[in-house]
This record gives C-alpha cells, structure tokens and sequence, in this order.
C-alpha cells in the first residue's frame, strides 16, 4: 500500500485553489479533491507496517491550530520544474506537527526522510516540456493569501496510481487537541 500523511483543505479553499489552475499549457493540473499538505511522504508499505505507523501516528498529541495559503512558487530548476505549488505561510505549530509525525513514523521501522519540510498544496505538474509562460503565471499570482483556517486533525492516506492520475483515499484521520 502507497500512503502519505496530510492535511486536508476545506472545500471553500479547494475551490479557491482552483481558481488559480488556469493559463499554463502543458502542465497536468491537480483536481480539486486532491489538493492537500503532505507532512510525510510514506511511499510503499505492507500490512504489518502498516498498523505499525497506524499505531504511532495515534499515539501523537498535538494541538490544534490556523493556518494560511500566502503565494506561489514552482520546484525544480534550469527549466525542468517539477511542480507548481501554492505556498503555506509560517506557522511553528506546522512545523511542531511534521516533526512528531517524522519521529513516529521513524519510530515505526521508516527509514528518516532526509529533506527540508517545504509545506505546500501541490497545483500542477508539467508534462515534460518548458513553460515559457511561467513567469507570468507566478507574478500574476503572487500576491495570493487565502483566509486562515482551522487545522483540527491530520490523515494517513493511500494512493493508488492510475493513468488519469493519482486517487487519494482517505485511511483514519487523527485528532489534535482544541485550541
């Protein structure tokens, strides 16, 4: 089984999302449902491990916080982006969160992920080619902010790969504590 642990975007905010999924030819645009944060990227597991990182991701207490989208960006370099993202403002609270999600997840029996935490909501991806209108896609966009919102759970995920992309499903989700 493929999973990762994320957050979840309110509805409100997916829509918002996909206002800005527009004007770039040749990217493969993220559907609305999909938009998430990725705290942790498991990848491949099989059962046991499975109820192992079950087991430890509910064992994690953290409390709840706000969160806001502010601005985009691209990864990727020398004209092979990767992706395009809208970015997640700093919030210590997420970073407190992704680190005991790291530790129970190494805790698990998981290799340690080894890169710098850059949250954000995955938009696009390109198809392989250049995007000379990029530039204009990031100034025209760079001022986004979304409202804050409330961040009250986190959730383990599987992915199942398919030709018109990935499908998400949701496995438990977690509860932080009130605010």
């Amino acid at each position: 089984m493929r999973l990762f642990v994320a957050l979840s975007l309110p509805e409100n905010l997916r829509w918002q999302l996909q206002l800005l999924c527009s004007g770039l030819p040749d990217v493969r645009w993220v559907p609305p449902e999909n938009f998430h944060i990725t705290l942790r990227f498991i990848g491949d597991v099989d059962g046991g491990v499975v109820e192992d990182i079950d087991a430890a991701l509910a064992g994690i207490r953290a409390p709840g916080f706000r969160l806001q989208l502010a601005g985009v960006g691209h990864f990727g370099s020398g004209g092979k982006v990767r992706s395009l993202w809208a970015g997640v403002a700093r919030e210590p609270a997420l970073q407190h969160l992704h680190d005991k999600i790291e530790s129970a997840v190494v805790r698990a029996g998981l290799e340690p992920d080894g890169q710098k935490f850059t949250p954000h909501v995955t938009l696009a991806r390109p198809k392989g080619v250049k995007l000379p209108k990029l530039p204009d896609f990031l100034a025209r966009h760079s001022l986004f902010r979304s409202e804050p919102f409330e961040v009250t759970h986190f959730t383990l995920y599987s992915s199942f790969l398919s030709h018109s992309g990935a499908i998400y499903q949701a496995e438990r989700s977690y509860e932080l504590s009130r605010m």
